[in-house]
């Protein structure tokens, strides 16, 4: 899962943080480096030339005059929010394995809860923007999950939780790799040929149960192999994704102490970008950052609608 090589990420401890941005001019300095990474191009003439106007948050081309803002057509656009605000928000979360509850956020910037809220959700989706850029190859295992508060009437396929397709890859020597977690409304032929076009690359080989629902993947120019065996149980068959299941389940109660359908996909966006990112720890902050920086613009009516 190769992300934009020309940005040289680098690693970032609390210290760090503190101190590379102790006001707004070094996070506005830092948020202009991360976006002009290639260098500036002037979207009106094409000048490579400009400067920047600091109070405003503008550069302005030297050639044309034209004025271009810093955060336009980032996911920072509008927002009225301080960017020292939005650098601690991300670093909380880029560092916090267990995730960052609104309630924490605003406690720890001594904001209002919905401030804290909406920038939390922006962030995850830029989470899920960048995560989307990709897809699973080679091995992978599939099943089905479900999230949300236990269901004591329904358990297994009829109950009444959130139901999500959920595929981790494999590496060669038996080790996961990257996850992708998507809600379906329908465990169906429909939802799994909707998961496998989006999420799986094709001339893979996807292993499965025995669910007849899964057996649209050759269809899909996909390798298909059913793994069942009497005697054993499907955490041994399909053992990393279930491993995967498990952790994001556990991130699911743990933190937000349960979800509903409404914006459960957002946080399983965020689940998988912070495991597909495991081995990268200390580069999360920047990568974060550059994820925000190349996601649009959204606002509290599409989070909410």
């Amino acid at each position: 899962m190769a992300e934009n090589r020309h940005i040289a990420y680098s690693t970032m401890s609390l210290l760090d943080f503190q101190t590379r941005f102790p006001t707004e001019r070094e996070c506005y300095e830092y948020l202009a480096r991360m976006r002009f990474a290639d260098g500036f191009v002037c979207p009106h003439c094409s000048s490579a030339k400009a400067g920047s106007i600091q109070t405003r948050k503008l550069w302005q081309c030297k050639k044309c005059r034209a004025q271009i803002s810093l955060t336009a057509g980032t996911m920072f656009h509008g927002s009225r929010t301080p960017l020292r605000y939005w650098f601690w928000a991300i670093f909380l979360v880029a560092k916090d394995k267990r995730g960052h509850s609104a309630l924490q956020l605003s406690k720890d910037l001594n904001i209002r809860h919905e401030r804290a809220w909406l920038m939390l959700h922006k962030i995850r989706s830029a989470m899920a923007q960048r995560d989307a850029k990709y897809q699973l190859y080679g091995t992978i295992e599939m099943d089905e999950a479900y999230f949300g508060a236990p269901d004591r009437e329904s358990r297994g396929r009829g109950t009444r939780r959130v139901k999500a397709i959920v595929a981790v890859g494999v590496t060669e020597d038996d080790k996961p790799g990257f996850a992708k977690i998507k809600i379906a409304k329908r465990l169906d032929r429909r939802s799994v040929k909707a998961f496998a076009k989006s999420c799986i690359a094709s001339g893979s080989t996807v292993k499965t149960d025995g669910l007849t629902v899964y057996r649209v993947l050759p269809k899909l120019s996909l390798k298909h192999e059913e793994i069942v065996a009497s005697g054993k149980s499907k955490d041994e068959l399909l053992h990393w994704v279930h491993v995967v299941i498990s952790n994001a389940k556990a991130f699911i109660t743990g933190t937000f102490h349960g979800l509903g359908e409404k914006h459960m996909q957002r946080y399983l966006d965020e689940f998988c970008y912070r495991f597909n990112r495991r081995y990268r720890e200390g580069e999360l902050f920047d990568r974060l950052l550059a994820a925000c920086v190349n996601a649009p613009p959204i606002i509290y009516d599409e989070l909410t609608g």
